[in-house]
């Protein structure tokens, strides 16, 4: 297998609730992944925020991150991502602080703008969460001021820091499943990530914009992008095949509403697609990348290609754990992953 020196890859977790599982257990799966990732080579381990379900245990990006700081030893750790409206702009700054400070020159701050859950839920945790863009950027220029510490006269950065004070700050990464919050990256100098296993249309024209509008900024001098997909890699076509169909069905539930629990095998088996969900699955086809090592290399490369971008991000969810873990094993051996070159690439950014 030819492979790709250049193309790092990073792990997105969102703490998935198993079937006949716990949530307890969902949150050491996803130590246990995080601490597998970085034996294997990954670059980054990223962490997502969700609220108000019973399928995700990941609540609290800057809670987990800590505990998996402690349980790590090189891999990059971030949240994929905070959902910065729900919050203050100094509390995430501290937050973000306190991780640098405990795990320095290994925190990304991931930030978005979507609720992570339904609107009531969004309202609960902000009685004042607008949803504006205008509030969510000076939103993201607080929190820049925040982490530079910068003082501002007649502002409130004259008189408020965000401590712990450290050497060095987080990287700053934006989140977007449209490409609009591409732009907030591109004018505020951040990097910039696009969720394709949210959207499966249209990220490599948001990354190509976000890269033609990029103004340099304290923290990146050059625009820096990755995009993040759903992927299920298996040892033989037949199982990945099987993986696939379980993702299938779990994203036509999505889309019509039904937020229950990762479909097994058995219950794929038994489904019958109708003509909606075979709609629904033209829909969703962009949004999985699957099948073996060699298949999954070859779609990894021409995304790579596709975006421009030197890193992807996977998102796995299966009903069985071992499937997995043993998917990104064997991505890991596709790319001839190393923790060695790992480090190398993380030096270079």
């Amino acid at each position: 297998m030819t492979t790709t020196p250049n193309l790092r890859l990073n792990v997105l977790d969102q703490s998935p609730i198993r079937p006949g599982s716990t949530p307890r257990e969902a949150i050491l799966e996803t130590a246990e992944l995080a601490r597998l990732a970085d034996r294997l080579g990954y670059g980054r381990f990223w962490v997502s925020e969700h609220h108000n379900t019973n399928t995700l245990a990941g609540s609290t990006p800057e809670v987990l991150l800590a505990y998996l700081g402690s349980q790590t030893q090189r891999i990059r750790l971030g949240s994929g991502g905070i959902m910065l409206p729900h919050y203050s702009a100094l509390k995430v700054a501290e937050n973000f602080r306190m991780l640098e400070t405990l795990f320095p020159g290994r925190i990304d701050l991931g930030m978005g703008r979507a609720p992570g859950a339904d609107r009531l839920t969004a309202y609960a945790l902000n009685p004042n969460n607008t949803f504006n863009e205008k509030d969510f950027v000076e939103q993201l220029m607080d929190l820049q001021a925040y982490l530079r510490d910068e003082r501002v006269p007649d502002t409130i950065h004259e008189r408020v820091m965000a401590i712990p004070q450290a050497p060095a700050a987080p990287e700053l990464w934006i989140l977007s499943s449209s490409g609009q919050s591409g732009l907030f990256a591109a004018h505020l100098g951040m990097a910039f990530s696009f969720a394709q296993f949210i959207n499966g249309t249209g990220g490599p024209e948001a990354v190509r914009t976000y890269r033609q509008r990029f103004r340099p900024s304290l923290e990146l001098a050059a625009p820096l992008a990755n995009m993040a997909v759903f992927t299920l890699c298996a040892d033989t076509e037949e199982r990945a095949q099987e993986l696939r169909a379980a993702m299938d069905l779990q994203l036509i539930r999505f889309s019509k509403g039904q937020f229950t629990p990762f479909p097994t095998t058995e219950e794929v088996r038994s489904y019958r697609f109708t003509a909606e969900d075979q709609a629904l699955l033209r829909q969703n086809q962009g949004r999985v990348v699957s099948g073996t090592p060699e298949q999954v290399h070859a779609q990894f490369t021409a995304l790579a290609a596709d975006y421009g971008v030197d890193e992807i991000t996977a998102v796995t969810i299966t009903a069985d754990f071992q499937d997995r873990r043993r998917s990104y094993e064997l991505l890991a051996e596709a790319f001839e992953l190393t923790a060695t070159t790992a480090q190398r690439h993380a030096e270079l950014v």
